[in-house]
């Protein structure tokens, strides 16, 4: 289930939202906007609104079509106390209203007439089964509000736990089955088989999809009862197989050569070359023992190969080897939430580790749902970069959160200078294969320009006067060849309590080059309840005023400020339009 939203569109049903989302982990919005119903409807997004259901009926009224696709919709009376689903009773709607009901002590109206009697759809089966035929449920569950019984071959205890009676004799037939095509009635296929697949470097995705179907297909097994795929952990990284698990819509786990080799007994099919390269007698085998039976052994295509195992119940997936590992080196933006971008925020929730300097964690606390926070002081960043890729080599999601955009003198360079580091400051060979992504955020100089205007409208550069990492000769040739070149020139790190000349030093190079009333934008603490925003004449800018919590943006020599009729004053660079629009 996709994170769920919990609305609220008055002031008096706050407190109830607010322990609704910290119960659920979900998004909490407090006075949304009405469109926010709609926009989260169209997500396929859990939505649990504290308010009237006439408020989230009418909103929702123009969008309701195929029911079959409409995600939980719940509304919630403002003390907590009645819980109402309104849609997508059987997509999750009134197993989330009773969990919330137990939890708040309040009362579930399941208006539903199945779930009214028993705590479970037919058609709504739990993690790690999956319906073949749900056009079956619907009479099915007709026969036992009449007084039918479950005739029941296989196994599912959740049906005696959802109240169902289960008889020998029984006129519903209902079959649990990994096999495919087979069973009466209503058919369920349990998540019970592990493909383990072997693979040569730079397999195509193509060619294991192709083995693993056909490997189902020949041993007559549902692909529907297929719980994941599994590998060595040198495959950690290996396109192909993580193509082939988005595939399949299954999850892919990763064991070392050690585990695996620790199987070598019951292997049908063990190999001395596969042991020479990998340290372990075999790895499609070892990998589908590891869910209990080998019920496939290895079959083989030209450059991979496949087992399938056997687990006596449904294999939850997280309780395997480990997951591949995976870092969101996430931009935050100038730390305002309005500016952070979606691919952010979702990076952000998909997380279950955060890693930051501790300023930047505080700017997205407002997003935390439980996440383990690593907290690292400023200057540290070598440290922070290298824990959170070793974090991810264990299997987790680590977001890497920078302030602006990860790529603008943050930690994204230094995320792949350490990936492609050997010697002393080499990452271990787990930690060099996790998966990265990263997420641009706005940047301070994006930023800054927009609040007054549109400075960077021309060519512009960035230049940090930060010595730390770079020699102070360099900034100064970068400065006089931004002065001389007649850029827009972002000055980020201007000041520090230690170093105080530099941006002296840049004004005195700038009016070499520019006319003295050359419009200079100060911005302070961007994004932050303390901002503050000023533009000034290059003349008049006084270094002595700024500190790190600000960024500078000297105008080119085309550059204009004025003031507008509200007495706002703002800044631009001219592209050349006026010239393009003269007759």
């Amino acid at each position: 289930m996709t994170t769920p939203i919990v609305l609220t569109f008055a002031r008096s049903g706050h407190d109830t939202a607010r322990r609704i989302a910290a119960l659920l982990g979900a998004e909490l919005r407090l006075d949304p906007p009405s469109e926010s119903v709609p926009q989260a409807f169209a997500q396929r997004r859990p939505i649990i609104g504290v308010c009237a259901a006439g408020i989230l009926i009418r909103l929702l009224a123009p969008h309701l079509g195929d029911k079959s696709g409409e995600p939980p919709v719940l509304a919630v009376s403002q003390d907590g106390t009645q819980i109402v689903p309104l849609l997508g009773g059987h997509h999750g709607a009134n197993r989330l209203a009773r969990t919330l009901a137990e939890q708040l002590g309040a009362t579930a109206a399941l208006t539903t007439a199945s779930d009214a009697r028993f705590a479970r759809g037919l058609d709504e089966p739990p993690f790690g089964y999956h319906l073949a035929n749900p056009a079956a449920a619907k009479p099915a569950m007709a026969a036992l509000l009449a007084g039918a019984a479950i005739r029941l071959s296989g196994t599912a205890p959740w049906l005696a736990e959802a109240g169902y009676p289960i008889a020998p004799d029984g006129t519903v037939a209902v079959t649990v089955t990994h096999q495919a095509g087979a069973g009466e009635g209503l058919v369920f296929h349990p998540k019970t088989l592990l493909a383990g697949i072997g693979c040569e470097r730079h397999t195509p995705a193509d060619e294991i999809i192709d083995l693993v179907t056909a490997t189902f297909a020949q041993a007559g097994l549902a692909l529907d009862s297929l719980a994941g795929l599994a590998s060595i952990e040198l495959k950690a990284d290996e396109p192909g197989l993580l193509a082939a698990a988005r595939h399949f819509g299954v999850p892919v786990r990763f064991f070392s050569a050690a585990e695996l080799a620790a199987e070598r007994d019951r292997l049908v099919n063990p190999s001395a070359i596969v042991e020479a390269e990998t340290g372990t007698p075999g790895v499609s085998e070892a990998c589908a023992l590891k869910a209990g039976t080998l019920l496939v052994p290895k079959r083989k295509s030209r450059r991979a190969t496949c087992a399938i195992g056997l687990a006596p119940a449904p294999i939850d997936p997280a309780t395997l080897g480990r997951a591949p590992g995976q870092l969101h080196i996430v931009g935050i933006g100038p730390g305002d939430a309005p500016t952070r971008t979606a691919s952010a925020v979702a990076a952000l929730r998909a997380s279950g580790d955060w890693v930051g300097y501790g300023l930047y964690l505080d700017l997205v606390s407002d997003l935390r749902q439980g996440q383990a926070e690593h907290r690292f002081p400023l200057g540290d960043e070598e440290p922070r970069v290298r824990h959170a890729l070793e974090l991810a080599a264990t299997g987790k999601t680590v977001a890497l959160i920078c302030s602006g955009d990860a790529q603008i003198y943050a930690m994204a360079a230094l995320v792949y200078e350490l990936l492609a580091a050997t010697g002393p400051r080499a990452l271990t060979d787990a930690a060099r294969r996790v998966g990265v992504d990263s997420h641009p955020g706005i940047s301070a100089l994006q930023a800054a320009s927009a609040r007054a205007g549109a400075l960077i409208g021309h060519d512009f550069c960035a230049i940090s006067l930060s010595d730390l990492l770079t020699p102070r000769a360099d900034i100064l040739k970068r400065l006089d060849a931004a002065a001389q070149g007649d850029f827009v020139t972002a000055l980020y790190n201007p000041r520090s309590l230690r170093r105080t000349d530099l941006i002296e030093t840049a004004k005195a190079v700038f009016l070499a080059h520019r006319p003295p009333q050359t419009p200079v934008l100060i911005a302070t603490s961007l994004g932050r309840p303390e901002e503050r925003v000023r533009l000034v004449s290059l003349d008049a800018f006084d270094p002595t005023e700024i500190d790190m919590l600000t960024i500078v943006l000297i105008g080119a020599s085309t550059s204009v400020s004025f003031v507008r009729p509200s007495g706002h004053p703002a800044a631009f660079t001219p592209r050349g339009y006026a010239k393009k629009s003269t007759p």
